[in-house]
């Protein structure tokens, strides 16, 4: 009988998603977790029936749960039911626990895209030539929509955000294992999201994204900072993906993804070894 420990390692390896291979990204990564670890690969709909007879459950590029939220609601459920250790911890405070973060940040004066959910806080809001209007509970832009200033009174408030559109000269995403920094990478180009670049980050864009790692509280698991560099260079938050977040090591050199994949598995027994389940 093996003593490795044992993981259910959950992902959609047939999900398309624009411009990201989620499958070729998960293949790589469980076949080196397998160095480590006793390992079997499920489909988020089967996680809440089979977690049980596992060490941990590593949730990774399961795509978005607002396809599958009440299903995903009853696997957190039963996770914390039973003290199934579940990595990401769902602890989270980012993407994890919706948009509500965006609201908070703002509220709280960090750099982030100044976003209400209010009609009367419109006037919290900088002038743009259009406004960005998103659901609470959105993902990959689903339901992303842009309006004129004049159409944000007309607006079903409640479930929805509303942000400036901001001129932005590219977008860069931090990559965290646990508070580590592994790599940084950017889009060039503003309409082509997914076409990605390693990036150099200054001590300046370190501070900026270590901020939010901070903000967040997560002992363990893997985090993506996105931003994105305004006209007048400064940085903003754009999304604190802590679910999920897929991690582009296709585009990275051979040496940081190999890095990146035994920080990977270093942080996994970590969490093991200090999170007993109960």
């Amino acid at each position: 009988m093996s003593t490795r420990p044992s993981l259910l390692f959950v992902t959609d390896l047939a999900y398309r998603a624009r411009g990201r291979r989620y499958g070729d990204e998960d293949v790589f990564l469980t076949s080196r977790l397998r160095d480590t670890f006793d390992l079997a690969l499920c489909h988020p709909l089967d996680a809440a029936a089979l977690m049980d007879a596992f060490d941990a459950v590593v949730v990774r590029n399961s795509g978005p749960v607002l396809h599958y939220q009440k299903d995903y609601d009853a696997f957190r459920e039963r996770a914390a039911a039973r003290g199934t250790r579940v990595y990401n911890p769902l602890s989270g405070r980012g993407d994890m626990a919706g948009k509500q973060y965006l609201l908070d940040l703002t509220t709280a004066g960090y750099p982030v895209i100044p976003t209400i959910d209010r009609p009367r806080d419109l006037r919290l809001l900088p002038e743009a030539e259009s406004y960005a209007v998103k659901p609470k509970a959105g993902a990959d832009s689903i339901g992303l929509a842009f309006v004129p200033k004049e159409e944000l009174g007309r607006l079903a408030y409640g479930d929805l955000l509303v942000q400036p559109r901001i001129d932005f000269r590219y977008e860069v995403s931090f990559y965290y294992v646990d508070d580590l920094f592994q790599y940084a990478l950017y889009a060039p180009d503003p309409e082509r999201r997914w076409v990605l670049e390693p990036y150099e980050p200054t001590e300046a864009d370190i501070s900026f994204a270590r901020r939010f790692i901070d903000w967040n509280t997560l002992d363990h698991g893997i985090q993506r900072v996105d931003a994105c560099r305004t006209a007048q260079g400064e940085l903003l938050l754009v999304e604190l993906e802590d679910l999920n977040p897929y991690l582009s090591l296709d585009l990275v050199a051979e040496r940081t993804r190999e890095d990146f994949v035994t920080g990977m598995a270093a942080s996994l027994h970590r969490f093991l070894d200090t999170a007993p389940r109960t």
